[in-house]
């Protein structure tokens, strides 16, 4: 009996613990069971980053994933972004995951979702924006030392290539729009590129559309509701 009473509060702890070390809820209590994942900071990948930046480490993300697509009891998946970029390889492999999940998936831009946060905003089946979020679209940024050879300008260019083709697949943006947005010059003052607030994104087909949780969590469930 003393055990069946303490299983709530040890639930309850260990839902805490998973918010607090992994930024997630595991199957929201609501009409349906929905994975919450939220990817905040900066995408960490093979490099730890530096002590007092909040990271999303791809790592913890990955066996999410993974048991989101496997676990029969979850049935939708709630991507939440405030992002300001990050790890490129790193990014763009959770952005292929989220996409593969056969599940409804939606994904909601918050404070910002700037740079390999764009890959990850449109990988969910139905990507959402709040009118005051960001998005920086900019090329492909290294820092530390590189070689100045032309193989090295061609690796930027293949990198980039897969970036772009990945958005274009995966929203309404032409690979050549999403490009032109990209070099822009004269918006950034000491970068070239675009930012888009959430209605600009809409406008330009990069976002399918305005709204928040509530707009996000209705769509999953007629998704869920329609199977």
């Amino acid at each position: 009996m003393a055990d069946e009473k303490n299983a709530p509060v040890e639930e309850r702890r260990l839902e805490k613990e998973q918010i607090e070390d992994m930024g997630s809820v595991y199957r929201t209590k609501g009409a349906h069971a929905i994975h919450c994942l939220t990817v905040i900071g900066q995408i960490e990948g093979h490099v730890e980053a530096p002590q007092g930046q909040k990271t999303t480490k791809y790592e913890h993300v990955i066996p999410q994933l993974v048991a989101v697509q496997e676990d029969p009891a979850v049935e939708g998946l709630l991507v939440l972004l405030n992002t300001v970029g990050g790890d490129v390889e790193a990014g763009l492999a959770l952005a292929e995951l989220i996409a593969s999940i056969s599940k409804p998936s939606a994904a909601v831009v918050l404070g910002g979702g700037h740079s390999i946060g764009i890959p990850l905003a449109v990988s969910a089946q139905r990507s959402f924006i709040v009118p005051t979020a960001t998005m920086t679209v900019h090329p492909v940024r290294h820092s530390g030392m590189i070689l100045g050879v032309p193989q090295t300008m061609r690796w930027f260019e293949q990198m980039q290539e897969r970036i772009t083709g990945f958005v274009a697949a995966h929203s309404g943006i032409s690979a050549e729009r999403y490009t032109e947005l990209m070099l822009r010059t004269g918006e950034l003052v000491m970068d070239v590129g675009t930012v888009l607030d959430g209605r600009k994104a809409v406008r330009e087909k990069l976002i399918d559309s305005l709204g928040g949780i509530s707009d996000a969590l209705g769509w999953l469930y007629r998704e869920i509701e329609g199977k």
